[in-house]
């Protein structure tokens, strides 16, 4: 065989296409050396990539809300009814559910870095269609597709858990979080600017710059890790994520509070628009839409209440701020037809400690097991959907038989109900615990995480035949401590963790 033979040979060589997957993208596109997976250099997880994944999450998850505020100019522009176009934004919600549940899992499978740039070409790439379409039945369609498309944050969120140091998990939890809820608000904002001066089609062209803006940015800024779980397929995720609905009980727990707490917050803000246009207010349709602004507050106030959530055990954080919900909620019953001071204190109380809830719940989710996230993350997400209906369905079924007041008081029936679900396990309990409390009552998440490590330093010292003395200078590796914890994680999940421990020695 020549020498060329033999050259060309090396050079399709598993060796050398393995290497090849490492630092290009798809094959073909080279990945920034600096973003590269290296085991020997973890990747630092800043403030500013931090951001950067909220920015992403705003102007992705936008997609889902441009058209709320255009309907009518729809209606105009297709030649339809208002009950026709109605249709579209249950469109965008189902294909969002849809990407969630068959989409979102693929995170705990494939490379990240790839999957975020293939989401953010295909969502790009499908707004063009609604900006351009004069067809009804083409922009549904694709309404739907873009949907399914833009479950980018549902990949970030549980990435930025990977790659975060786990005393600041919470805290970027937060950022990625707040730049989400900020995109549902800012995207109603736009569309509504924008189409009053312009068309309604513009949106769609602003819609697809910024996209294409958030692939570039993609491109330069997220690191690539390989896939978690190799040896997985495709149909192995998604029985293992329905196998997490009923074999997990924090993930249960953290389900069924999701589920009202979202609910309270729907019904809360589709009831107040009833009482806001109603006696003894009679507030315009532009002055009701101006409350949401005030929503602006709670996004803001989030990466201060993931910090201090970083400081707590989330089983606390959540049972303070349901308590907190409790006492915004009863203000909203008593005095919100009496007083527009009460309705701006509760949208602002309800707002803070609503997302003070979830992340808290988010965070403990994501520590069940640090190989599933992407999993855990789309049951969880998945719960908020159905509270969402059932606050819709419920809170105007009540509001129509017994008015506003009763509406309001069903928040209050809801709040008890979430006390009494984290009530029912307590803050130390085991993975498989379902009810019960054991394991103290310590609060403090430092104190909590030091005795796990030196737990965890005396078992590995035992099974290794190593004696250790109380004040020991043994410690775990981090695969070990993941396996005290109860899970079994792949090299790459190990080196997310080794990283996040780099972050926490560099901040």
């Amino acid at each position: 065989m020549s020498h060329r033979e033999n050259s060309v040979d090396s050079a399709d060589s598993p060796a050398i296409q393995r290497d090849k997957s490492t630092t290009h993208d798809f094959g073909f596109i080279p990945i920034p050396h600096r973003l590269r997976y290296d085991p020997q250099k973890p990747f630092h997880f800043g403030l500013l990539l931090n951001v950067l994944f909220g920015f992403a999450s705003t102007f992705i998850v936008a997609n889902l809300y441009y058209c709320q505020p255009l309907l009518i100019q729809f209606s105009e522009s297709f030649g339809v009814s208002y009950n026709r176009v109605a249709q579209i934004p249950t469109l965008l919600q189902a294909g969002y559910a849809t990407g969630i549940l068959l989409i979102s899992p693929l995170g705990d499978l494939v490379r990240r870095r790839q999957l975020i740039i293939v989401l953010a070409v295909l969502s790009a790439s499908l707004t063009i269609g609604l900006a351009i379409t004069p067809n009804l039945v083409v922009f549904e369609t694709l309404s739907f597709l873009v949907g399914v498309v833009s479950v980018t944050p549902q990949i970030l969120i549980p990435l930025a858990a990977d790659l975060a140091p786990p005393e600041r998990r919470a805290a970027a939890l937060s950022v990625v979080m707040s730049g989400l809820l900020f995109g549902i608000l800012v995207a109603r904002v736009l569309a509504g600017i924008i189409a009053q001066f312009t068309s309604w089609r513009v949106v769609y062209y602003f819609a697809i710059g910024v996209q294409y803006f958030v692939l570039v940015v993609s491109y330069f800024v997220i690191p690539d890790y390989p896939a978690k779980n190799r040896d997985m397929s495709y149909w192995g995720i998604l029985r293992t994520m329905a196998q997490f609905a009923y074999t997990e009980p924090l993930l249960v727990q953290a389900c069924l509070v999701n589920l009202a707490s979202c609910a309270c917050f729907t019904n809360f803000w589709v009831t107040l628009t009833f009482l806001l246009g109603g006696p003894p207010y009679f507030y315009s349709t532009l002055t009701i839409g101006l409350f949401g602004l005030i929503g602006i507050f709670g996004v803001a106030c989030g990466p201060l209440v993931g910090r201090a959530i970083d400081r707590l055990l989330p089983w606390y954080a959540s049972l303070g701020a349901v308590l907190l919900l409790l006492c915004f909620q009863a203000i909203q019953v008593g005095a919100g037809d009496t007083s527009v001071a009460a309705v701006v204190v509760a949208i602002m109380g309800l707002d803070v400690f609503r997302q003070m809830l979830q992340m808290s719940l988010a965070t403990a989710v994501f520590s069940i097991s640090a190989a599933a996230r992407a999993r855990l993350n789309a049951v969880f997400v998945l719960s908020l959907f159905i509270g969402q209906l059932m606050g819709t369905a419920a809170g105007t079924e009540v509001f129509t038989r017994y008015g506003w007041r009763a509406a309001a008081a069903l928040n209050l029936g809801w709040y008890v109900w979430i006390l009494g679900v984290i009530m029912l396990r307590g803050p130390h309990c085991a993975r498989y615990t379902w009810l019960g409390y054991e394991g103290g009552w310590e609060a403090r998440k430092s104190v909590v995480d030091a005795r796990k490590a030196a737990a965890a330093a005396r078992n590995a010292a035992g099974a290794a035949g190593i004696g250790i003395d109380t004040g020991g200078s043994t410690t775990p590796r981090v695969g070990e401590l993941d396996s005290v914890k109860g899970g079994a994680e792949t090299p790459a999940v190990d080196d997310m963790e080794k990283g996040a421990l780099k972050n926490k020695a560099d901040n």
